[in-house]
Formats: C-alpha cells, structure tokens, sequence
C-alpha cells in the first residue's frame, strides 16, 4: 500500500477522469508498451484493471480531502503488478501535488 499527499486536491470524480483520458497514454509511453486499461468508481474508490493481463482489479485507489491510497491486490500475480503500480504511482503524484 502506498500513499500520496492529496495536494491540490483530487476528487474521486476528477481524479476518474484523469485517469481515463490520460493515464494509458502516460503508462504505455513510460513502459513501451499498450496495455488496455479499464476503470472502475464506486464513490472515493476507483478500481484499475488490466484485463489482458490480470484477472480482476488489479490496483484500487482510495480517495480522501488528505491523501490518496493505492493498493495492489494482484501482489501474487505472474505479471509484474509491482511496475504497474510504480506507474501509477508516478501519475498520481504528478497529478496531486
């Protein structure tokens, strides 16, 4: 689990909406790759999924006034969940502070 200083600061609806426009464009160029990326928002939660490659949610991010919450639920995953979440890790530093 990591958490990021919710700055400037994100709502769970504005943060959705961010990453939906630009955070596949943002991980694809970072790693060379072109992962498909589908969201999900429940409220302060949103869920990552990267259907091609791992089952079910991968990340959730948990919205607050203070701080941002990631954390990885495919840890156990073949696939390397860990760059996945240092990605979006990176984004949303960029994008709260």
């Amino acid at each position: 689990m990591a958490t990021i200083n919710n700055v400037k600061p994100l709502s769970a609806e504005k943060l959705f909406d961010l990453l939906k426009t630009e955070f596949a464009d943002y991980i694809n160029e970072k790693l060379g790759s072109n992962l498909a990326i589908e969201y999900a928002h429940v409220y302060d939660v949103i869920n990552v999924l990267f259907p091609e490659v791992i089952e079910g949610p991968a990340l959730t991010i948990t919205v607050s006034d203070n701080e941002l919450t990631v954390t990885n639920h495919a840890a156990d995953s073949d696939y390397n969940t860990g760059l996945l979440e240092d990605q979006l890790i990176g984004f949303l530093e960029l994008q709260a502070s």
